[in-house]
């Protein structure tokens, strides 16, 4: 007897940010993911959004990682009633409060700056929609489930994680759905790890499945070799030297930013890296890098011997020309520093945080390179500079862009086609594939890639939903 249940694709159904998928089962819903769509006005999103189903009705929630497009909207989801479990690995749990304490912080800011413009012009002020309170609440609620351990999160549900080489405490979730007299084994890739990203393992391949959930950013192309990705870093690097300016990089402050510091460790132990100041301009991402430092033991060790890792060292002992820039006043003083400088800032999609505030200032400027190493989203001020824009208003400013804007597509953390491919293939038991948290033209490309390899796979659309 088949199980009753469906699956609703509520966000990241042929787009990149917003994951969240709703399972509901005879007497039970589970909320798989709770992401945010990212790339506009985070405050108008917030107030607009409405959750397609109740939150109080979800018994609980899994979560693949602790990325914000995969978690953001946890302290809205409890905010709303929700006060069932989430499940999610020990690196995650870690990691997670950090991100959402710091995306409700900014949040609460951008409102009150939003909410003074309001009064000034005799309109209204918003109250908000969430707390910090409420991120305290989401951290009561996790339960950790290591890697290769069975948990039972509801009746008749059996879960568990497998590595995905993405980041730390990244997950593919395995989920056996148990009927009366059958049971039907769903897989959610969450973010498959690029096997070159360091410190991390590839992704680990699943057995048998009978549905399959892939993401798909990368589906239509591979990224470029690793060696050639590093020497395409040096010599933006180098050049940015040689021309006196500075070296601005957009990094999210989870997985990226630490990754980073890596290659210039590496590129600083090779006597390669001319400048002598490297900031890491981002409370988020110095908390996560102390989180990092707690697990470099248990990451790759051939990566860690290749920059001089010695047991109980930390990534600033690694890189020791890394200062960590914690507060405002530290920010605003490296925009007094006209050249030599590597500056790292968050967000990664230069839709928020300091390095918007860096931009203001140096994007003007011929002699300074700004370095994109991760995935732009459509909308964000990251897509727009990447795809060549020339002048872009920032905090009701028209700035020229002049500076010398590099992207480096190797860094991803995220799977290419090639491994995306192997990936599916590697699955047996003939699944219903469904291609997730992509553009529709990488999608319709990894579509056609896996048809040739005899696999059939369907693009759901938000909103969509199927019985199973």
């Amino acid at each position: 007897m088949p199980v009753n249940a469906s699956l609703t694709f509520i966000g990241a159904a042929q787009q990149v940010t917003g994951s969240c998928y709703l399972i509901k089962l005879p007497h039970q819903q589970l909320l798989l993911e709770c992401g945010m769509v990212q790339g506009h006005d985070q405050v108008r999103e917030w107030h607009k959004f409405r959750f397609p189903f109740n939150a109080k009705d979800i018994d609980a929630v899994v979560l693949s990682h602790a990325h914000i497009d995969h978690s953001g909207l946890l302290p809205l989801l409890v905010s709303k009633g929700f006060h069932g479990k989430i499940y999610c690995t020990p690196g995650t749990a870690d990691i997670l409060p950090v991100l959402l304490k710091d995306s409700v912080n900014l949040y609460l800011k951008d409102l009150e700056w939003q909410n003074k413009k309001a009064v000034r012009a005799g309109k209204k002020p918003q109250s908000p929609v969430m707390s910090v309170k409420d991120v305290e609440r989401v951290v009561d609620l996790i339960v950790e489930l290591p890697y290769s351990k069975r948990g039972f999160p509801l009746d008749g549900v059996e879960l568990e994680f497998a590595d995905a080489g993405h980041i730390l405490g990244s997950a593919i979730v395995q989920l056996w759905l148990k009927g009366k007299q059958a049971m039907r084994k769903l897989v959610f890739s969450g973010d498959l790890g690029n096997p070159a990203t360091v410190l991390l393992p590839p992704a680990t391949d699943i057995g048998q499945a009978d549905i399959v959930l892939m993401e798909s950013t990368y589906g239509n192309r591979d990224h470029q070799p690793l060696a050639d990705t590093i020497e395409e870093l040096a010599a933006a690097l180098e050049q940015a030297y040689n021309e006196n300016g500075n070296v601005f990089i957009p990094a999210f402050a989870l997985g990226r930013s630490q990754e980073i510091l890596y290659y210039l460790a590496l590129l600083f132990k090779q006597g390669r890296l001319k400048q002598r100041m490297v900031f890491l301009d981002s409370p988020m991402a110095i908390s996560i890098t102390k989180i990092y430092n707690e697990y470099l033991h248990r990451l790759d060790q051939a990566d860690l011997d290749k920059i001089g890792y010695k047991p109980g060292m930390t990534l600033q002992q690694l890189l020791p020309i890394l200062k960590l820039s914690e507060t405002v006043e530290d920010s605003m003083a490296i925009n007094r520093i006209s050249q030599g400088a590597i500056i790292i800032a968050g967000s990664g999609m230069c839709n928020g945080g300091r390095i918007v505030h860096h931009l203001k200032h140096n994007l003007w400027k011929n002699t300074n390179h700004l370095i994109f190493i991760g995935f732009q989203a459509r909308g964000t001020l990251g897509r727009r500079l990447v795809d060549g824009e020339k002048r872009v208003k920032m905090f009701g400013q028209d700035i020229v862009v002049k500076a010398n804007v590099h992207t480096i597509g190797g860094f991803s953390a995220h799977a290419g086609q090639s491994e995306l491919l192997a990936w599916a293939k590697a699955i047996t038991g003939q699944p219903d594939f469904y291609l997730i948290h992509g553009e529709p033209e990488a999608q319709l490309v990894l579509q056609e890639k896996l048809a040739e390899l005899g696999i059939a796979s369907q693009i759901p659309a938000k909103g969509d939903s199927f019985d199973f």
